[in-house]
Parts: C-alpha cells; structure tokens; sequence
C-alpha cells in the first residue's frame, strides 16, 4: 500500500508521482505492465472524447477529457524515463524549446507578424529548417500515417499545393472525380480480385483522395462534411425504421427506398419548416 498524502488542490509533480507510483514493483498490476503499444488505441480513444466536449462546449466535460488525454502522456513519459531515455521534463523542455524557436515575430526578435497567415508561414519555415526537410516530398512524407485517412490525404495535398502541385479549378478537380468514378465503374465490371492493381480498393481510395481535393478546394473540411452526413444519415435512417411496418430486410429495394425518401421529407420538413 503507498500512502499518498491528501491535499486541498494536487499539482502537476503530484500528478507524475502517482504514475510513478502506479507504475512502480508496489503499483497497480494493469498500470505497471502497460507499453506504449498496448495504450496507443486508449491515447486515440481520450483525444476523441476530449475534442467531442470541446465540439460541445462542455466545460465540466472538458476538463476531465483534457485530464485523461495529460494522463496519456504521462503514462508515455513515464515509460521512457523507465527505459532511462527521457523523462517528463524533456518533453516539456523539448516543447517550449519548440515553441521559442518556432514563433521568432514574438521571442526571435523578427519583424512582427502582420497576420496570421503570416505566423503560420513563419512556424511552418522554421519547421522545414528544423526537420531538415530538403524537398516538398520530404514535408509530405512526413504527414503521420496515423491520421484519419480523408485528413491524411487533405494535409498531403495542402503540402503539395503549396509548391504548386495543384488544379487550376475545383471544376478540373471535380472532372477527375468524375474520371475516377468511371474507373471504379470499370473495375467492378471487370470483376478482378479487389486489392489487384487498379482494383476496387485502389479505385476507390482514388475517388476518395480527389473528393478530399474538391472538398479542399472549397474551404471545407472532408472530415467536417463526412460527419455530417453521417448524422444526417442516422437521423433519416431512424425516421426509415420507425415508419417500416415489418423488418427492412423483408422489403425490396424498391420499397426501401419509398421509405428513405418519406423519411427525408419529413426530416427536411420538420428541420425547414418554411420551406415545406
């Protein structure tokens, strides 16, 4: 049993001390025989839920969400400090360092930034010169593979665009959406193996990655507009169900869609009411 003493208001060493206590021989048996690979999926998990409070502005929410995400890294911290390869004071250290050498319009003694467009392109500079990135290729390389995939590909084209690699309009953008529907099109016909090349997958993802491009191209976040209509999806899906006088697997296609369309005009109804 270790005795952690009670306090009024806890701070940050408290904090580190009882993730070193939890990860120490007289811990907690899960806490102590966690690695970086066995937490990763809870890391993505706490980013989720905090940045689903913030959506709604929930500050009690917030609070706890931002705890367990300041939790998570902790946790890592703690693991290399273990490994003796470094420790929480590094990362906060190696951050402020970081955030120093990246904002020179306010601490390098630069000119001030006038917007910011500006500061960004100034974080963005500084951070090519400090990843040592010596091409464009090399800075959209650098895109984590772990992101969502329609943001991976939104940022890879955003590095890309920047040099230049970019349609002259979004209707361009929109003919090889188009283009690229026509070879899924093809490719299901054909009725080849699906991870062949120029397969289903492989068509798809191309109609998926010049969606984000028009999406882009409009000032729209991909993720942002798949979400919505997911929610709108789920919304006429329940009006669909709830209407359906037998299982929806019972009814043809044709009466499915009946459905669907009734839901949605009821929806469009009750949400537009002046335009019903």
């Amino acid at each position: 049993m270790i005795n952690f003493p009670c306090k009024e208001r806890y701070g940050w060493e408290d904090l580190l001390e009882i993730v070193r206590d939890l990860r120490s021989p007289e811990g907690c048996p899960w806490d102590k025989v966690q690695t970086h690979a066995s937490i990763r999926r809870n890391f993505l998990e706490e980013v989720y839920e905090a940045l689903d409070a913030v959506d709604r502005d929930d500050a009690e929410n917030m609070r706890e969400e931002l705890g367990d995400v300041l939790l998570q890294v902790a946790l890592h911290a703690q693991m290399e400090a273990e490994r003796g390869r470094f420790d929480m004071a590094d990362v906060v250290d190696a951050l402020t360092r970081k955030l120093l050498y990246r904002h020179p319009h306010v601490f390098g003694g630069a000119e001030a930034a006038k917007s910011g467009e500006e500061a960004l392109a100034n974080w963005e500079a500084r951070k090519r010169t400090e990843k040592g990135f010596g091409s464009v290729a090399d800075a959209v390389e650098s895109v984590p593979h772990t992101l969502p995939a329609l943001w991976r590909a939104e940022k890879i084209q955003k590095k890309a665009a920047k040099a230049g690699f970019e349609w002259e309009n979004v209707f361009h953008a929109l003919e090889k959406v188009e283009e690229e529907v026509g070879e899924l099109r093809e490719a299901l016909e054909t009725g080849g193996a699906y991870d062949a090349p120029h397969g289903v997958r492989e068509e798809a993802g191309d109609v998926l990655f010049m969606t984000v491009c028009v999406l882009r191209m409009c000032g729209l976040d991909p993720e942002d507009a798949l979400h919505r209509t997911c929610d709108k999806f789920e919304r006429r899906f329940r009006g669909a169900e709830e209407a359906a006088d037998k299982p929806l697997s019972e009814y043809t296609e044709e009466g499915l869609t009946a459905l669907w369309q009734e839901a949605k005009r009821k929806l469009a109804s009750a949400e537009h009411p002046a335009d019903a």
